[in-house]
């Protein structure tokens, strides 16, 4: 249907919510969340209030002598949002969309048992375990993880298998941090399979963590390294502990620490969507941080052609998408060193360690730990495809 300036608009049920430099806009059909300027906001409250878009568009001209306003293109921008209820008085059909915000996972969870977990009181000793872990580190530097920690064993097929389980393990441990963060504000959830670049994760969805205030929203973004705190210290005073235990026991707790180590690093590697990029941008009130850095970068570079692109920051934000590109390429040098010093090493180690047994024929127990390990990498390798296809398959 045709929109002109003569056109009245109805909305479907919405939500808005004032954040520190812009507007959240929930589509309560949906469960999607849109951010807005203050002048979007404005137009949405005369559409309300029963306006036509010529009329809204003349009154927005005078309060943002500034602003280019087109009601024609928001207009249309709404409709691809669907948004948009009825166009004068005819009612808009749109595409029926599976509402995956609106799930029920994990609503068996009582949200007091996310509160014992996420309070107060809660969260200032894992501020406190965060210092005793650093604490750990600076006073026995033997207790740093190296690369070798992994191979606990001479033969490759057991290590993956103890990796699997503790990786697994610990994984799960840290996103059931944000699904009990979720759940102590009766918010529903759900866990799925991604990738960040080469590595297979488990990610917890927590969009609907948009309804809350973005001081709310950073409880549930860093819930899961507030478990990956209790993890790693008890995993170092295990090692402390135990000296003289069994050393399966004390190699399997330095496993667990270089795993753990690994994925807290990870989360500082902002340039992905990490835990902390998105606390990142909800405390500078800054969205899409990621995509305007890139945009940013991208023209600053002298041999990349530069592109006539829209500029997508918001008035105010160029100073804090500068700062994060800073972040940015921090985050890049903290992912080429932890290939440099620990991924890239294991894997080289771990051919060593394997290539003499396909030497030795089907009779010894070292060629079929080769061989073993190997299909282990391929099925990781396959998983990892299907994520990647499965992620731009959706885009």
């Amino acid at each position: 249907m045709d929109i002109s300036l003569f056109s009245y608009l109805t909305l479907v049920p919405i939500k808005i919510r004032k954040e520190k430099k812009t507007f959240i806009v929930e589509n309560i059909n949906s469960g999607e969340f849109y951010e807005m300027p203050e002048i979007c906001i404005n137009a949405i409250d005369l559409l309300n209030n029963g306006h036509s878009l010529g009329d809204i568009e003349q009154r927005l001209k005078v309060k943002y002598p500034e602003e280019d306003v087109n009601l024609i293109d928001f207009a249309e921008q709404l409709s691809d949002l669907q948004l948009i209820a009825t166009i004068d008085g005819i009612e808009i059909a749109p595409k029926l969309k599976i509402n995956k915000k609106n799930h029920s996972g994990f609503l068996w969870i009582s949200p007091k048992v996310g509160k014992f977990f996420f309070n107060k009181t809660a969260l200032f000793l894992y501020v406190i375990l965060f210092i005793l872990n650093l604490f750990l580190f600076v006073s026995y530097p033997n207790l740093f993880p190296h690369y070798q920690d992994l191979f606990i064993s001479n033969y490759m097929v057991l290590n993956i298998i103890a990796l699997l389980v503790l990786t697994f393990s610990s994984v799960l441990i840290h996103e059931f941090g944000h699904i009990l963060a979720m759940r102590s504000k009766d918010l529903s959830t759900k866990l799925n399979v991604g990738h960040r670049l080469f590595l297979l994760v488990l990610e917890s969805d927590i969009s609907t963590a948009w309804k809350l205030p973005s001081k709310e929203r950073n409880v549930i973004y860093m819930a899961g390294l507030c478990f990956d705190m209790v993890i790693l210290f008890l995993a170092l005073i295990s090692q402390l502990n135990f000296v003289s235990g069994s050393g399966i026991f004390l190699r399997l707790m330095s496993v667990v620490v270089l795993n753990t180590f690994l994925r807290i690093v990870y989360q500082c590697c902002i340039y992905m969507k990490t835990d902390l990029y998105y606390v990142f941008e909800s405390i500078t009130g800054c969205y899409n941080l990621m995509e305007n850095a890139q945009q940013m970068i991208k023209r600053s570079l002298p041999f990349i052609k530069k592109l006539e692109t829209k500029d997508l920051v918001f008035e105010g934000e160029k100073k804090t998408v500068f700062t994060y590109s800073l972040f940015y390429f921090v985050g890049v040098v903290l992912t080429i060193s932890l290939y440099a010093f620990f991924y890239i090493p294991q894997l080289l180690f771990a051919v060593k360690k394997i290539t003499p047994g396909f030497l030795e024929g089907p009779a010894s127990p070292p060629f079929w730990d080769a061989m073993v390990f190997s299909l282990q990498i391929i099925i990781g390798l396959a998983l990892l495809l299907h994520s990647w296809r499965k992620k731009y398959l959706q885009r």
